[in-house]
């Protein structure tokens, strides 16, 4: 079934009811005997089938049969539309004095002179008025209804939009939250060990295994840049997540392979954590170990993750810088303690960060057990 074709059938389906009325008021009104009456009031019925396009030639056709038998339902029809579908009210105004008047009129119009100003004269005036008006009023309040119905879909398609908008920017925030820890992690790392291979002696193992190290460090950040670009540049990007994600039991891992003396504590919590909570504990200590690296380079460090008073507690502190240890050159962007926060207070928790007396540096976050903040 042709789109084109459904479309021609509906109009059809929906003419057939008001020209259906008009013709069967015709044919009752002159008793089904043909002659020019009678034509005239089909011809009226027939010309309905314009009423939404060419509202003004539907009731033109329409007022005459008011003449030719008393016909009413072909002209209200057409006032009907006419006032419903012409955006300024005049057309309709000007149909129902049309209307009001063909009605008031007597038939042949030369019977005027035996209207006199009595009571039957006053009721006829009555009743022609709102045999005109009550089709108007009731064209202008569809079309009032129509146009408020319309404003409020608009209304709800723009707050719809708006919502997606505001929804797609604060996801772009949090990939970029992830790209930057990610990142900035993974290039410390690969700068470290470049440093492990410009002090090595040419061919010897730490060289080897050095270079190999890089290899595979550079080769997890490309993927993890092309995942997350990948997502940035879909239409909707909330439809993919970050894969694989990082949780808490991978914080063994991130330790081991920061190539930093860490000790590290980790507390059994009394049940299962929302995983937005886990993978904000592992941004924290990641990010953190990265600030140790960049910025105290061969200092001890010691990371305690674990609950405390209701909630998980995610503690990262380091001694003094060692002055013999050469820090790398990596650039800082400020901006890692300012997502670490915007994280915690996003679901909920807390998060501070400060020097210590010995010249080391905390940091403390906070996250709620059970927390209501979209993951």
């Amino acid at each position: 079934m042709s789109t084109a074709g459904a479309r021609t059938r509906r109009r059809l389906g929906a003419a057939a009811l008001p020209v259906g009325v008009a013709a069967l008021d015709g044919l009752v009104v002159n008793a089904v005997q043909a002659g020019p009456v009678l034509w005239g009031a089909l011809a009226a019925a027939g010309a309905l089938v314009l009423r939404r396009r060419q509202p003004e030639l539907a009731l033109a056709a329409g007022i005459p049969g008011l003449y030719l038998g008393h016909l009413a339902f072909a002209p209200l029809i057409a006032l009907y539309f006419l006032a419903a579908h012409r955006r300024s009210a005049i057309p309709g105004a000007v149909g129902a004095v049309l209307v009001a008047v063909a009605q008031f009129l007597p038939v042949p119009v030369g019977d005027m002179t035996l209207l006199r100003l009595d009571h039957d004269t006053v009721l006829h005036t009555l009743d022609s008025c709102a045999f005109g008006a009550g089709a108007f009023v009731l064209g202008r309040s569809a079309r009032q209804r129509r146009e408020r119905l319309r404003e409020i879909t608009e209304s709800r398609e723009r707050e719809h939009r708006l919502l997606a908008r505001h929804t797609l920017a604060t996801e772009r925030a949090r990939l970029a939250r992830e790209m930057h820890d990610v990142v900035a992690h993974k290039v410390s790392l690969i700068s470290l060990q470049a440093g492990v291979i410009q002090v090595a002696e040419p061919g010897a193992p730490a060289v080897r295994e050095a270079a190999g190290t890089i290899r595979d460090l550079s080769v997890d950040t490309l993927t993890e840049l092309q995942h997350l670009v990948g997502v940035l540049r879909a239409d909707g990007g909330m439809a993919r997540d970050l894969a694989p994600q990082p949780r808490m039991a991978d914080l063994g891992t991130l330790v081991e392979e920061s190539a930093l003396p860490v000790e590290l504590h980790l507390g059994d919590p009394a049940g299962p954590l929302p995983e937005a909570v886990e993978r904000a504990a592992y941004r924290t200590v990641q990010e953190a170990l990265t600030n140790v690296r960049k910025h105290a380079p061969g200092a001890r460090a010691e990371v305690r993750v674990g609950p405390a008073g209701g909630r998980l507690c995610v503690e990262v502190r380091n001694d003094a810088p060692d002055g013999s240890a050469v820090p790398p050159e990596l650039p800082a962007g400020g901006n890692g303690l300012v997502g670490l926060r915007e994280r915690a207070h996003l679901l909920g928790g807390s998060f501070t960060s400060a020097r210590l007396p010995c010249g080391g540096f905390l940091v403390r976050a906070e996250f709620p057990v059970r927390t209501s903040a979209p993951d």
